[in-house]
């Protein structure tokens, strides 16, 4: 039980009731007091207290004032004697609870297994299930190590079931198959080779993640694929498995060698490989669609480079176009018979003429038929071998009768595959509107030598390619049996006609359109009014009559600078100098412990679980300093580094790394003194960082802006420094996805109302959609120059007469009210998780603008976003609260570098599953930071000297996210006796 109880927690479960005081027998104090706490304590509970240090010091005080007792009186009751033996027979008796009997345990046993673990849920949650169980049955709860052995006993009954109902559904073919890839001779080929696609793959080539994108790495894909197919898995194979479970499954053959696989009892090894498999054939089929999606962009954008380069190796823009042309037109009427050398060079010269040509045929019609040209000459000799590929492994699929013309044709590809050809004729056979783009369809389309018009198939496949790639790119087109790349429709809720009613009152929606629509035209009507009643009187805002872009936003001035910041960090070096980052982590860990949150992917654990906990804080260490496993063994002999790699491959993965964040989180929201931090905040900032990485694989990518091939992780970082979420992301993915992820995913104890992003991780979709889900989102907009202002109604531009040239046009509320329903399922999508929010968002982009419910929720995002406009260009605190938010999220990339050092700081892996965890390691190391360096100022806070020093500004700039003191290298010590001086501050 734990110790500290406010008074809120003690009123609801520590009062005792009329009934109850009745019960009390009318002894001593002592008994009396003795027999409510005992009472209490079973409520609370579900099992009496073992012994007298079981029952907190509040609680038995707040208990002995409603009997008219003393706290003192606790002593002379003997909680293991006769008497007190005697009173939980009279309160079982009362409460109607028994002892737990062998009838019991069947009873809780059956219940685990059937309706519990079916679920697959979090291992550490499975005690507090079962005490829940036994509290609800009024019975007992049995002590620690008894519902420890009913847990293992359970998962052992059931794992044994689930193996042997999906062994029973493999058949024997699949079986010999499944044996034969775990089989000692694995490495050799188990089919004949044919060609470098029919090589069947080994185990350990299944595991691998797809290299960088190319040709080959798309052939080992696809032979991985086929292998899997070989063993024709059935479809429902996992239809009763819960997500978790199936993870779990993954994770044990993920991390097990083919020798422990092999040794396993025949169900439990079909039925593990055979989850392993039917996994990662989904992983494969997404990994394919995104080599798809790279390599068609690369076609297309390598020939754009080699084209611009060669056309532009010499060239330079001619300046003064319109000059150039009158001193041509002058020349040639002054000197109709003229010779060209002799009249036109004299005037502009032949070099400008020169450059005149090159530069319309880099911009014209030319160049693109030139670009046309080299990618056809790059995927007629080299990509051209993918598409039997794709045909063969991707089951394309559509929703959208708009998109029937690309899959014509590629039915028509499929169909026309090893027949000898080189041109289609333009016949109503041969989907063209909808394949071959507008700007494209000049060149492509040509006419025959008898007049005929013609496509040439290579051409033709070119532009299917293409299309195709933007059809995937926003689902319209997708992928049975994949993952992200799935039915769209999968990703909404199944029961949302079913449940209506709950999942609008969980976003805090009335069923009618008409409510949203009234509020918000009512708040844009105010913003509106306001901004432009203010706008004479604004000194930071002007409104433009002129020029391309109306708005004009001035700068802010600098704040003071807090004077005792500085002073407070060197009175923290001084009393703590050169604190190792290990012994931090090894701090936070003995006074949180999140290492509970860290379980074994095998069926048990052997080691000590203090044994485990020394070895994890190596592993998180070595990761999260990027150092590396074997460089943190420097100073530790007893440890060895097949230890910590196995302690690593069975122990550390993403779920439990984010509990554990989760954790430290919590923790620092509990011990944050109110006076000093303030109330707890429900703003946070988000933004992302650019890590070198490698480039192997399908994660890393080139950064446009930064330069240099990377990942980036997107931080959501609370306004004290505290970062409840971050993710791994491409530098080309979605930053509004990254954005809404965290905001809905970081399970924490936060409640999220603010949302503070750059210009990045916004949009009228973002907008429309953080409406939807009850938060405010509140970018920092790099272009706010060109921002326009939504009128809430027609002919209303006239009231507002300051904010003229930033009017536009008035809001669609009719089509915000047909899609009002489609918004709300998309909403509710996002909310309960049914899909990642990227998967989602990749339906509303600009490239599917045809759908109607990207249409809404855009003209929603507008009407939202000028409500924020108006109330950002109108309040100058409001602009400075996004900046300071935005400057916290800044100041913890700053801390990135400090912490993630090793290899220079670049994620040095190549697997996707090791980036993220990585990420997530140094997420947790420097959490641990932040946990540690608030105790510490609220320590120094509490000598004499400093309770009353800090100024305002002082506690604007108050951060706990420092490392003067900290020293990270030499070596790593880890010894679990030895404390930081930190008593005072706990």
């Amino acid at each position: 039980m734990k110790r500290n109880w406010s008074d809120d927690e003690l009123q609801e479960f520590w009062s005792l009731s009329p009934d109850e005081l009745d019960l009390l027998p009318p002894k001593s104090p002592a008994r009396r007091l003795g027999f409510a706490l005992q009472l209490k304590f079973l409520q609370i509970e579900g099992r009496f207290p073992e012994g007298r240090r079981d029952i907190p010091a509040i609680p038995v005080r707040f208990v002995a004032e409603q009997i008219g007792g003393h706290a003192k009186h606790i002593s002379g009751y003997d909680i293991d004697g006769r008497t007190a033996r005697r009173d939980r027979s009279l309160i079982r008796e009362a409460l109607k609870y028994h002892a737990a009997n062998d009838n019991d345990s069947r009873r809780m046993l059956d219940w685990l297994v059937a309706d519990i673990l079916t679920r697959g849920p979090e291992p550490t949650r499975l005690d507090d299930l079962v005490i829940g169980w036994f509290k609800e049955q009024r019975v007992e709860v049995p002590a620690e190590a008894s519902r420890q052995r009913f847990v293992r006993s359970a998962l052992k009954n059931f794992e044994d079931g689930l193996c042997a109902g999906i062994a029973s559904k493999l058949s024997d073919s699949a079986k010999e198959l499944i044996d034969r890839l775990v089989s000692a001779d694995s490495g050799e080929d188990t089919v004949a080779v044919v060609d470098n696609t029919r090589r069947a793959a080994t185990l350990g080539e299944i595991k691998s993640d797809p290299r960088r994108p190319s040709l080959d790495t798309m052939f080992e894909e696809v032979a991985k694929l086929r292998t899997i197919d070989r063993l024709e898995l059935p479809k429902d194979l996992l239809s009763d498995v819960a997500p978790r479970v199936i993870d779990q499954y993954r994770r044990r053959v993920a991390t097990e060698p083919p020798s422990d696989l092999r040794l396993r009892v025949d169900s439990v090894r079909h039925a593990m490989l055979a989850t392993f498999c039917w996994q990662r054939r989904r992983e494969i089929l997404d990994g394919l669609v995104e080599l798809l999606i790279h390599t068609v962009h690369r076609i297309g954008a390598s020939a754009e480079h080699r084209v611009e380069k060669e056309m532009f190796e010499d060239f330079r823009r001619v300046r003064g176009k319109t000059t150039v042309l009158f001193k041509l037109a002058e020349a040639a009427v002054d000197h109709p018979d003229g010779v060209v050398q002799e009249v036109l060079y004299p005037v502009v010269g032949e070099q400008t003429l020169r450059d005149l040509v090159k530069e319309f045929k880099s911009s014209g019609p030319l160049f693109r038929t030139v670009v046309h040209t080299v990618m056809r000459a790059s995927y007629s000799n080299h990509y051209r071998r993918m598409l039997p590929l794709l045909l063969d492994a991707l089951p394309f699929r559509s929703n959208n009768s708009a998109y029937r013309p690309i899959m014509d044709a590629l039915a028509l590809l499929q169909a026309n595959r090893g027949k000898r050809f080189q041109f289609f004729a333009v016949s109503d056979n041969l989907p063209v509107d909808g394949v071959i783009k507008p700007k494209w369809q000049e060149i492509v389309i040509e006419t025959a030598p008898n007049g005929d018009r013609r496509i040439n198939r290579i051409n033709y496949e070119i532009c299917v390619l293409q299309s195709l790639r933007d059809a995937l790119r926003s689902k319209e087109i997708w992928v049975e049996g994949a993952d992200r790349f799935r039915n769209p429709d999968e990703d909404l809720p199944k029961d949302y006609a079913e449940n209506r009613a709950e999942y609008y009152a969980a976003l805090k929606l009335v069923d009618a359109p008409e409510p949203l629509i009234a509020d918000l035209q009512r708040a844009m009507k105010e913003g509106l009014a306001l901004l432009n009643k203010g706008m004479p009187s604004n000194p930071g805002v002007r409104v433009l009559q002129r020029g391309p872009h109306r708005l004009s936003v001035s700068p802010l001035d600098p704040q003071v600078e807090p004077p005792n910041l500085a002073a407070m960090k060197e009175r923290i070096l001084a009393r703590w100098p050169a604190t190792g980052l290990l012994d931090v982590l090894k701090e936070a860990e003995l006074r949180i412990g999140f290492t509970a949150a860290f379980k074994t992917a095998a069926s048990r654990e052997a080691l000590e679980r203090t044994e485990i906990q020394r070895r994890l804080l190596l592993c998180l260490y070595g990761l999260g300093t990027n150092a590396g496993l074997k460089r943190v063994l420097a100073g530790d002999t007893a440890i060895t580094y097949k230890e910590l790699l196995y302690t690593r491959r069975r122990f550390i993965h993403k779920s439990a790394l984010r509990d554990a964040i989760a954790r430290v989180v919590n923790a620092i929201f509990a011990i944050r003194q109110v006076e000093l931090w303030g109330e707890g905040t429900t703003a946070c900032a988000s933004d992302s960082k650019k890590f070198g990485a490698w480039d192997q694989n399908l994660m890393t990518e080139w950064h446009i802006r930064y330069g240099g091939r990377g990942v980036m992780i997107y931080w959501h970082v609370e306004k004290k420094s505290v970062c409840i979420h971050s993710q791994l992301k491409r530098c080309s993915s979605s930053e509004v996805a990254a954005m809404m992820e965290g905001v809905l995913r970081h399970c924490t104890d936060m409640t999220v109302e603010k949302n503070y992003v750059d210009t990045h991780g916004q949009s009228e979709v973002a907008f429309a959609f953080s409406h939807l889900l009850g938060f405010e989102l509140l970018p920092r907009l790099k272009a706010i120059n060109r921002q326009r202002l939504y009128l809430p109604e027609s002919g209303a531009g006239s009231l507002y007469p300051a904010l003229q040239p930033i009017l536009t046009r008035p809001i669609n509320w009719e089509l915000i009210s047909q899609q009002y329903d489609e918004m709300v399922k998309y909403a509710t999508a996002l909310r309960l998780g049914t899909a990642d929010s990227e998967s989602i968002l990749r339906r509303f982009t600009r490239t599917n603008a045809q759908h109607p419910t990207y249409a809404a929720l855009a003209e929603l995002g507008r009407a939202v976003k000028t409500v924020f406009l108006c109330r950002y260009l109108h309040s100058e605190g409001l602009r400075r609260e996004i900046h300071e938010g935005l400057n916290v999220v800044e100041n913890w990339n700053s801390a990135n570098g400090f912490i993630f050092y090793g290899k220079s700081g670049e994620v040095a892996t190549n697997r996707l599953e090791d980036q993220e965890i990585s990420v997530l390691a140094l997420h947790l190391l420097q959490l641990s930071l932040v946990y540690v360096n608030t105790l510490m100022i609220q320590s120094v806070m509490k000598e004499p000297a400093w309770r009353q020093r800090l100024t305002t500004e002082d506690r604007r700039g108050l951060t706990p996210l420092f490392y003067v003191h900290v020293n990270p290298y030499g070596r790593f010590d880890l010894d679990m006796d030895a404390r930081l001086p930190l008593d005072r501050a706990s």
